[in-house]
């Protein structure tokens, strides 16, 4: 088996390392990024749901960046939440910002429970630029 190419964002290098986790791992044309969360600079959730979206959206945009990539090359996308009903709205919102046109990227949103003090969280897999 070949070495994990991995990639990471500059600087949360840290909160990588504490959770023995990539940020993202390259496999020939592929990225596939690990769950991004609305985290503070200390690894802390951002309280306000809706700034903890953005700063989520802003950590993967760090990480596609990071790779070559941008949100135009993502093709799918996984939403974790913990109370769909409530903040699908607020979502859906910042989905329409990040991605205004059609076509958009395949995407599954989930209702879970736990996601370790988070509210939202958002996996995707990226084509890298050739």
């Amino acid at each position: 088996m070949s070495p994990r190419d991995a990639v990471f964002p500059a600087g949360r290098h840290a909160l990588y390392a504490a959770h023995r986790y990539s940020a993202a791992i390259k496999s020939d044309d592929l990225l596939f990024v690990s769950g991004q969360v609305g985290s503070r600079d200390d690894g802390s959730p951002e309280p306000d749901f809706e700034a903890q979206v953005r700063l989520a959206f802003a950590n993967l945009e760090a990480t596609l960046r990071a790779a070559g990539c941008g949100f135009d090359d993502i093709v799918d996308v996984t939403t974790f939440h913990t109370d769909p009903a409530r903040q699908f709205d607020t979502v859906l919102a910042m989905k329409d910002e990040i991605f205004p046109q059609a076509p958009y990227p395949a995407w599954t949103a989930i209702g879970v429970t736990w996601l370790a003090g988070f509210d939202f969280e958002i996996k995707v897999i990226a084509r890298i630029p050739r």
